[in-house]
């Protein structure tokens, strides 16, 4: 074989010849490791977006007494609903600085130290919407709600870069999904402790929103026991000593080698240690198509519906005849579900593999997208088609977490290299936070201008990604960083040759 060809499928071929037995579970250090990462990252995401919900006339109320003190009047509705869609919206915008400065943050604090400092934004948040109602100042609700939208930002970002980067090669798939277990985990926490029966009360909402601490704290007392990525203390501080240390935590003794070398191959092959600005990321040729990935994955996501799915869920239940009182015990079931179906899809994407969950993910979505329309279109012709559609938000739920919600963050991670990853994490998760607040404004004015059949745009968006998934993205699954890296430079040699009429 010629050098050219040994050097660049080196890492593959070594794998061939020492290929050992995997193990079937992950070193319980590990495992703690990504819980401690996970409580005050992710976790502080999905329950921030849950817990607003319960207390929103509440709040409302809240606004209209301080109004009047203030003013000796009563607020006016069009004010009401702009301070109020302030306070839900402006979440967005601190997720979409948290996760610019993110990426930034955890090359010079460390992934680590990242996660523990950013538990202040969280605590700050606690206070001032704590204290909001004492004070009798609403502004609070809205400081430190964007304050919380920091800390989700910075936590979606860095989370993910840190369980990627302590994951040995067999498992990454499995921790991967840290990051969407961990958001359902507190999706579901905030729809439970926002119940009536628990700080769903009228006197109790401050306190409701201000256990968004409580996370924070946990973090700040577990974290601190688990080391650093190994990735970061060898290739971006040169730490090997710190590395081999971690790596013994995380994995033990007997299986630390082996990640060492693989640690060790992708620091080789890298031509600069620094990690790249965004700008020296967009301009550089050799990942132009996994950028392109990445940007169509993120900004698929949240343009495939799932977001106007959750709008649309308490209409349909209304119109099933669920009472207003039941709805959140309903909306309760489907946090449940989608719990169950993040665990489903970290036991078998390592078997299954990437590819394959997110193409078809997307192949069911397309299809419930088709069934829904239907069944909005036909509501009136039978009692029976009001609870095909509730069946149809299920099953878009189910095939959303098995595939698209659960498996991109985790190619954000395998499709870049240390020195290239947290910028990529810039990128996509901006485009993620800005899809999102797109979709928000958007979907009540597609519903005025296309009612039922704007289902069918999304179901162009999740078939136009399948098409694009499976023509163009590799499997990741059991393959080091390298040999991702080195996958796509094949694919790109190989359309060099076909566009110059060579063989």
């Amino acid at each position: 074989m010629p050098k050219e060809f040994t050097d660049e499928f080196e890492p593959l071929l070594i794998k061939d010849l020492n290929g050992q037995k995997q193990p079937k579970l992950p070193n319980r250090s590990l495992v703690l490791a990504a819980c401690a990462a996970c409580i005050g990252g992710t976790f502080q995401f999905g329950y921030n977006i849950s817990v607003i919900n319960a207390p929103t006339t509440d709040v409302h109320n809240f606004i209209n007494q301080t109004w009047i003190e203030r003013y000796q009047t009563g607020i006016p509705e069009n004010v009401l609903t702009l301070l109020w869609s302030t306070i839900v919206s402006i979440f967005t915008i601190g997720g979409l600085l948290g996760v610019t400065v993110g990426g930034t943050l955890s090359v010079k604090l460390g992934r680590k130290g990242t996660l523990l400092g950013n538990n202040a934004f969280a605590i700050i948040a606690a206070l001032l919407m704590g204290l909001s109602y004492p004070t009798g100042y609403f502004e609070l609700l809205i400081i430190g709600r964007f304050v919380t939208g920091l800390n989700a930002g910075i936590g979606l970002c860095v989370q993910a870069l840190y369980l990627g980067e302590i994951a040995p090669t067999a498992f990454r798939g499995a921790m991967g999904m840290g990051t969407s277990i961990s958001i359902t985990l507190g999706l579901l926490a905030g729809q439970v402790v926002g119940l009536k029966e628990l700080l769903g009360k009228e006197d109790s909402w401050p306190i409701l929103l201000a256990t968004t601490c409580v996370p924070a704290f946990l973090q700040l007392l577990i974290l601190p026991w688990f080391p650093e990525s190994p990735r970061y203390l060898l290739i971006d501080r040169g730490d090997s000593e710190g590395c081999k240390k971690a790596l013994k935590q995380l994995h033990g003794v007997s299986r630390c080698d082996g990640e060492l070398d693989d640690i060790e191959k992708e620091k080789r092959s890298l031509t600069e240690f620094k990690a790249k600005t965004l700008w020296e990321l967009l301009c550089d040729r050799s990942v132009r198509l996994q950028l392109l990935t990445v940007v169509l994955l993120n900004v698929g996501q949240q343009l495939n519906g799932i977001n106007a799915i959750y709008f649309y869920a308490n209409y349909l239940f209304t119109q099933s005849g669920i009472s207003a009182e039941r709805i959140p015990y309903v909306t309760l079931g489907t946090g449940a579900c989608e719990l169950v179906t993040a665990l489903t899809c970290g036991i078998v994407i390592d078997r299954l593999g990437r590819k394959v969950l997110i193409m078809g993910g997307y192949i069911l979505m397309s299809i419930c997208c088709i069934l829904f329309t239907l069944s909005l279109s036909y509501q009136s012709a039978s009692p029976i088609v009001p609870y095909l559609s509730i069946a149809s938000v299920f099953a878009f739920i189910l095939s959303f977490g098995l595939g698209p919600g659960g498996v991109t963050n985790i190619l954000t991670t395998e499709l870049f290299t240390q020195t290239t990853r947290p910028a990529a994490y810039i990128i996509a998760g901006s485009l993620n936070w800005l899809s999102f607040f797109f979709i928000s404004m958007l979907f009540p004015f597609l519903v005025v201008w296309l009612e039922q059949y704007c289902f069918l745009v999304f179901m162009a968006v999740c078939t136009c990604m399948a098409i694009y998934i499976f023509f163009v993205l590799p499997e990741t699954k059991n393959k080091t960083f390298v040999e991702i890296q080195n996958e796509f430079k094949s694919s790109r040699k190989a359309r060099t040759v076909d566009a110059t009429g060579l063989t």
